[in-house]
């Protein structure tokens, strides 16, 4: 097997995190970044498009899950005070 030695300059406190992952997987620092090298893949125009499809399909529907959270929010808080209510007309909450 032949290899080539890369050396890469990075703030101390980055190759102490690099260390620690590593470490933490039970594997050494340069294997951590070969893993990371093999695994970065940049997007191709079609998964760029496609992601993007994604998101506009997100931003159109979160406004809908925010008012149904709204309306479970509400459901629940009267809930709660009509719980209270007959607690406290049972005697048992004061």
């Amino acid at each position: 097997m032949h290899t080539a030695r890369l050396t890469v300059l990075m703030p101390p406190e980055r190759k102490a995190k690099i260390e620690r992952d590593a470490a933490e997987m039970g594997i050494s620092s340069g294997e951590y970044v070969r893993l990371a090298v093999d695994n970065f893949d940049k997007l191709t125009a079609a998964e760029e498009a496609e992601l993007s499809s994604l998101v506009d399909e997100v931003n159109k529907v979160i406004p809908k899950m925010a008012a149904s959270l709204d309306g479970m929010s509400r459901t629940l808080q009267e809930t709660h005070e009509e719980i209270d209510r007959t607690l406290r007309a049972a005697g048992i909450r004061k």
